[in-house]
């Protein structure tokens, strides 16, 4: 039982976020996840090691990840309810705003804009190459917009909308376990030949934990703002991702922009298809646009949080 837990956790991120001093002295939550992940990637994904037997060290990884994680969340989770007693849904709030990134996202895309409108390019690549994968040094103006609002929309999901439907419904073993899968798919959930075998259980996983949350984004965005029905609808599938072209999509629909296209990753070029059919020319005032729909979106997940506390 998390009663109005979501709602302190989304407040709280909301109004203090993870400060970078904070950061800085104690680092974060998943920090440690990424520790473990990445010794554990090191120990059992040697080159010599056959391709079966690294992606069963892969599967062995995500079940200790699970297992670990929900049983000291839960362990966490019932030592609050047992002090607090009826208060206990605080402490839960407290324990699962980190896990939250409404805040972080929003700072980390709004500088973007800013070194745009004031027509500093070099700095606008630097500030959305905190946040994408994809080269950003021979990014034009529109093609940093473009990454900063496909980012927006894709960490919509996986920041803000997915760990809080695993709180909801699951509580902090819901929540931290997402964060666990999350963090692992986007340090060995790749197709490069290093990471295929080992991280296919991550990748597959944190698909199964997004594929409620990512329809769940886009219907947000649309009802957010009009205009993202018809591009949600007929262009979701065009990403490679069976979950992050529905926020994309709807972004891209009620923008009345041309997100995706081809990107460079790696020095390779991606050919990936176009998503939404309005101009490809975006611009700071985009993400302007698009970081007002975001909180647009997020207000809607706040009276969700609000109704499903209400309801029990």
């Amino acid at each position: 039982m998390v009663e109005p837990a979501g709602l302190v956790a989304l407040f709280l991120d909301a109004a203090v976020g993870w400060p970078d001093r904070l950061y800085r002295v104690v680092g974060h939550p998943v920090g440690g996840f990424a520790r473990l992940i990445t010794a554990a990637e090191r120990r059992w994904n040697r080159p010599q090691r056959s391709e079966s037997a690294r992606r069963l060290a892969g599967v062995a990884l995500v079940l200790l990840l699970i297992v670990a994680v929900f049983t000291a969340a839960l362990a966490v989770e019932q030592a609050l309810w047992a002090g607090l007693g009826r208060w206990g849904w605080i402490g839960v709030g407290l324990c699962a705003f980190p896990g939250l990134a409404q805040r972080s996202l929003y700072d980390h895309v709004r500088p973007v804009a800013r070194h745009l409108a004031a027509g500093d390019l070099p700095a606008a690549r630097q500030a959305v190459g905190m946040i994408v994968g994809r080269d950003t040094a021979a990014l034009d103006e529109a093609g940093v917009a473009r990454a900063a609002i496909e980012s927006l929309a894709e960490s919509f999901c996986d920041g803000v909308a997915a760990p809080l439907f695993w709180l909801l419904l699951l509580g902090l073993p819901g929540l931290w376990v997402y964060k666990a899968i999350n963090t692992a798919d986007s340090l060995i959930g790749h197709k490069e030949a290093r990471w295929r075998a080992f991280g296919w259980a991550a990748a597959r996983t944190d698909d199964l934990l997004n594929w409620l949350p990512a329809r769940l984004s886009g219907l947000l965005l649309c009802l957010a703002a009009p205009g993202g029905w018809g591009c949600l609808w007929r262009d979701h599938g065009k990403h490679a991702s069976p979950n992050a072209g529905w926020p994309e999509a709807a972004m891209a629909g009620a923008l009345g922009l041309r997100l995706a296209g081809p990107i460079a990753y790696d020095g390779v070029l991606s050919p990936k298809p176009w998503i939404g059919r309005g101009r490809a020319d975006a611009r700071a005032a985009d993400i302007d646009r698009a970081l007002a729909l975001y909180v647009r979106a997020c207000l809607l997940l706040w009276a969700l949080a609000g109704g499903y506390a209400w309801a029990l």
